[in-house]
């Protein structure tokens, strides 16, 4: 087995010692005493890998304006750990919290409202059985505030009669009897079809609400039943509800990761039961999020079929006149200033207080940066361009204060706050660290540019814009080190420059990578790669963030040109999911036997609860560790590369055609 640098450890230290850095994962901001005061509530997680588990906490902070557009902040309590909590969100004036949890000994689900007093409301939504679960899981999970603070909106799914009891001729002595109901009879084991992946226990969601004031919940009727309904809100003045409805025909095709089912924008009028269409009627539609002054919807639209993720239209609908614009359209070819959006969703609170600005995050190639769109002039303005951290994340958008993380592969993420200045005058931001997470010392990262190889094909098959990949560098040394080659699944995702712990625990073990050898392109100019070079996450033709051309280019050719993009060999380590809805497990099974009898180096490892996506603290953790330890053993002694077996795949981190697969 091959010996690590000096100082970095077992792979099981490198990764416990790197998965410690929380991320957060909601903010949101309240006024406090003063109209300068704020205060931001903030909930984190992170590996907890002892408890094997995640470890969810909350911290507050005050944030005060200090003049001329700065912010001072302070910590304001300590933190404190969350306990089965599924979904939070805040009332619109900050005043109230509404939770949803689940009671650890019955398994019931509860709805509390918190304010300063304390607890005001708590139903148990189970023990009333008006709906099944709620759901918690995107695209479908909200819990909305309505204006006046008297309502809460949700999903859940529809409720189902329980199973009847035996017929009556499987009964002793019930010969004669006539069933009251024949039209129930034999109900109970009728298939019902689910969402797919990641929501295997998903079928029929409903639109449910509760009533703070009389403490009753109701289902609300008159969404169509071909739909189903997700991602509510409130319609201005509360008097109905606007909705994404997602259409069950030919099937439920399945969402996780797939913005290219039919789906459109939905009011519900709850006087009246009318239900009406705001979108296109044949498109992919998602994401509402209504103006502050309750005059402007925006929404993300897609077209239909074709790639599963793709560059993604920004529509904005006049509330009154129900007239549409398209504010930013797709972009074939990026250009500096703006490659297109692809985000699955606008940030939960984006609106400036001005009802026209829009702040939102979205890939910019191998970068996901933070942009200000102006709905009225169709102009954007990258806020983060520029800035040393590759990945930032806006958090929320209130009183035109910006709440955001940025991170990059080698500094884990970091809380931030600005003033959002007035129009036209945005940059440059004056952003404050709440949480600076410092930089892992000996790594260094950079993007490298490449050409797209054509293979005799026409630039207008293979695609004519270039493709990246990111560059982690290990501590400068006189011997090579072994490359470890990253390519994303997906296919159409992209990796940017954000902070993943399994990546920089890889690169302090020594791992390196030679660009011009692993991609068959020749090798590097000079000053392209550093003499010890990397983990590279690839980012080929077809990935997200460089333009709907490229992405197009992919289709009918996935498994040439971005393998091509990125050229893999044996020996060859599967990491599979059991209960993987995207891709069947069973054809790693196949590939494990077929490798095994012609003689190939070949370990399987069988997740029995795990997913597409292998997710979890421990399976996470699991993975990691038998990567890193089969990365060492079969690329022999660092420094001294082993010829035949000189490259290798790392863990993917999400998605692909296929198990996830090790050294290839």
């Amino acid at each position: 087995m091959a010996a690590a640098p000096q100082g970095a450890g077992s792979p099981a230290a490198c990764y416990q010692e790197l998965s410690r850095f929380p991320a957060v994962t909601r903010a949101a901001l309240g006024a406090a005493a003063g109209a300068q005061t704020f205060l931001l509530y903030t909930e984190c997680s992170r590996p907890d890998l002892p408890r094997r588990r995640p470890l969810r906490f909350s911290r507050l902070y005050s944030l005060r304006h200090a003049g001329d557009g700065r912010l001072a902040a302070s910590h304001a309590a300590l933190s404190t750990e969350i306990h089965n909590q599924l979904l939070s969100q805040d009332s619109p004036t900050g005043q109230l919290r509404a939770v949803l949890s689940r009671c650890p000994r019955q398994g019931h689900e509860l709805l509390e409202v918190w304010g300063s007093s304390g607890r005001s409301h708590s139903v148990d939504l189970t023990a009333l059985g008006r709906h099944g679960e709620v759901y918690t899981e995107r695209p479908f999970a909200c819990l909305a505030w309505s204006r006046s603070e008297t309502r809460l909106l949700y999903v859940a799914e529809k409720s189902r009669p329980k199973p009847r009891p035996p017929c009556p001729w499987d009964v002793p002595g019930a010969a004669g009897l006539v069933e009251e109901d024949e039209e129930e009879e034999g109900e109970q084991f009728v298939y019902h079809e689910d969402w797919g992946e990641a929501l295997s226990t998903r079928s029929e969601p409903v639109l449910c609400a509760l009533d703070l004031e009389g403490c009753s919940i109701s289902v609300l009727e008159g969404v169509p039943g071909h739909l189903s309904p997700g991602q509510a809100l409130w319609s201005p003045g509360d008097r109905g509800v606007v909705f994404v409805g997602w259409w069950h025909e030919p099937f439920r095709l399945g969402l996780s990761a797939c913005s290219n089912r039919r789906s459109g924008i939905f009011h519900l009028d709850l006087s009246s039961g009318r239900c009406e269409l705001l979108s296109a009627e044949r498109a992919a539609a998602c994401s509402p999020r209504l103006s502050p002054d309750g005059r402007r919807l925006l929404y993300l639209e897609g077209d239909l079929g074709g790639p599963h993720r793709q560059c993604l239209r920004l529509r904005m609908l006049t509330w009154q006149t129900r007239q549409t614009v398209t504010v930013l359209d797709v972009v074939q070819e990026p250009t500096e200033a703006f490659a297109g959006l692809y985000a699955e969703e606008l940030p939960p609170r984006c609106w400036a207080a001005d009802s026209r600005r829009v702040v939102l995050g979205t890939p910019q190639r191998s970068r996901t940066d933070l942009l200000l769109v102006d709905t009225e002039a169709a102009t954007v303005t990258n806020l983060t361009a520029g800035s040393p951290e590759g990945h930032w994340e806006l958090l929320t958008l209130q009183w035109d204060l910006l709440v955001a993380t940025c991170s990059a592969p080698h500094q884990p993420p970091s809380l931030v706050v600005a003033v959002l200045p007035p129009a036209c005058r945005e940059l440059p931001l004056r952003w404050v660290p709440l949480e600076d997470a410092p930089t892992v010392p000996g790594i260094t990262w950079k993007t490298l540019r490449i050409a797209a190889p054509c293979g005799g094909q026409s630039s207008a098959a293979c695609g004519t814009q270039a493709f990246e990949a990111l560059l982690l560098s290990p501590p400068a040394s006189s011997a090579p080190h072994p490359l470890i080659v990253c390519p994303h699944g997906g296919p159409h995702a992209v990796f940017d420059a954000h902070w993943r712990p399994s990546m920089a625990a890889l690169c302090r073990l020594g791992f390196a990578v030679l660009l011009g050898e692993c991609w068959g392109l020749g090798a590097p100019s000079s000053g392209d790669v550093a003499p010890t070079a990397s983990i590279s996450p690839v980012n080929y033709r077809g990935s997200l963030g460089f333009g709907q051309a490229g992405i197009t280019a992919l289709l009918g050719r996935v498994g040439q040109q971005d393998v091509a993009d990125t050229q893999v060999r044996t020996p060859l380590l599967l990491c599979v999911g059991a209960r993987d809805r995207r891709v069947s497990p069973t054809q790693a099974l196949e590939l494990h036997r077929v490798l095994r009898a012609t003689g190939v180096p070949v370990r399987l490892l069988w997740y029995p609860e795990g997913g597409h996506a292998l997710a979890g603290t421990e399976t996470q953790a699991d993975v990691f560790r038998n990567c890193a330890r089969w990365f060492l053993r079969h690329l022999g002694h660092l420094g001294q590369p082993r010829h035949d077996s000189s490259t290798g795949t790392a863990p993917r981190a999400h998605g692909g055609p296929g198990a996830t697969a090790g050294p290839g």
